[in-house]
């Protein structure tokens, strides 16, 4: 990544991840699930840097100017370390701890950094951003009623990461004349700053991604003759009970719970929260490399990717045909930055709706 040029287009898969299921021409086929008219091919061969990014999808307002530290951030702290024990995972040669730690950063960003992690959680955190706020503000209020009545004095704390969060605090005119208390008024934008925030504390020493490295990990190999894809949404936490009965709601400390990341077509990451890892060069049966390969394609959010086209994507993964929902999606990404930047800046909705 340049230093001096601004990163406008933000790649939340990374394109040294997807090097590894580009072809002998350095390309990638994509499949979409989501194609404005039937005649859309099925398959289109792209460059490793034509897909898997939006325009300023990172990009914030810092000091009134535009910054591309989050793409930066991710680049340095997490996918740059992750680039060569991906290469050493995809060759079969043995990786040293620091290499599995490296490997383990690469696969939690991967998780966060998403837009489909963005919209998984959008509507949580709207539902909880009220109730956080409201009681914030109360135990806040009850902290200054006892310093006043001890004549102690509050020391004002600031928490990390606390000026990625779109947060205005006023205290507004008395409601009656001559009240003393007057009333305390905090707006959050639940968006791109929340996001964001969420991802430097997620991916922080002591977030909750720091489970991960307590699992026990295994690189497999896929069924003769069976090849891996991947997606733009490529790590899966998988709650699997049998076949037809699973969901992709795993938590990361939750027992049982499996968590998948493909590295190229032939080696698949894989740890299932707290058992014992798969002995080295396991290549799974043909029926497991054929369930790993459907949950794959269901959990991909708007494209695959392959080294080839896959005849059994388009039956693991029936496309939607939708014009309409097609053109919406597009224009509210094309309006993504333009749109969090206002609500940032003016603070006057505290709700933002996802693409």
């Amino acid at each position: 990544m340049s230093e001096g040029q601004f990163h406008r287009n933000n790649h939340y898969v990374a394109c040294a991840y997807l090097r590894h299921f580009a072809s002998s021409k350095g390309r990638v086929f994509t499949y979409r699930t989501l194609v404005p008219r039937s005649e859309t091919p099925m398959w289109r061969e792209r460059s490793v840097r034509g897909v898997g990014y939006l325009s300023h999808l990172y990009t914030r307002i810092a000091a009134g100017q535009e910054t591309d530290e989050i793409e930066r951030w991710l680049d340095r702290d997490f996918e740059a370390p992750g680039a060569l024990p991906l290469q050493k995972a995809t060759s079969g040669n043995r990786l040293s701890p620091a290499d599995w730690r490296h490997l383990i950063r690469f696969l939690a960003a991967q998780i966060v950094r998403t837009p489909a992690y963005l919209m998984d959680n959008l509507s949580r955190w709207n539902a909880d951003a009220s109730r956080l706020l409201n009681s914030t503000l109360q135990r806040s209020a009850e902290t200054l009623e006892a310093a006043e009545k001890s004549g102690r004095t509050v020391e004002l704390s600031k928490f990390p990461n606390s000026d990625y969060l779109p947060l205005c605090v006023s205290v507004e005119p008395p409601i009656q004349e001559g009240q003393r208390t007057r009333p305390v008024k905090a707006t959050l934008v639940v968006g791109r700053g929340l996001w964001l925030f969420n991802m430097r504390h997620l991916l922080s020493p002591a977030g909750a991604t720091k489970l991960l490295f307590d699992q026990k990990w295994s690189i497999v190999s896929p069924y003769e003759g069976l090849t891996w894809f991947t997606s733009d949404d490529p790590v899966i936490r998988l709650n699997y009970r049998g076949p037809g009965n699973y969901d992709f709601k795993g938590e990361i400390g939750n027992p049982g719970t499996e968590i998948v990341l493909p590295l190229s077509p032939h080696h698949l990451l894989y740890t299932r929260i707290g058992h014992s890892p798969l002995p080295r060069g396991t290549a799974l049966p043909r029926e497991r490399t054929e369930a790993i390969r459907r949950v794959i394609a269901e959990h991909a959010h708007r494209i695959i990717l392959a080294a080839s086209p896959d005849k059994d994507v388009v039956r693991l993964r029936p496309r939607i045909v939708n014009d309409e929902a097609f053109r919406y999606e597009r224009r509210k990404w094309q309006e993504w930055h333009a749109e969090q930047t206002a609500a940032e800046q003016g603070l006057g909705d505290s709700t933002v709706s996802p693409p």
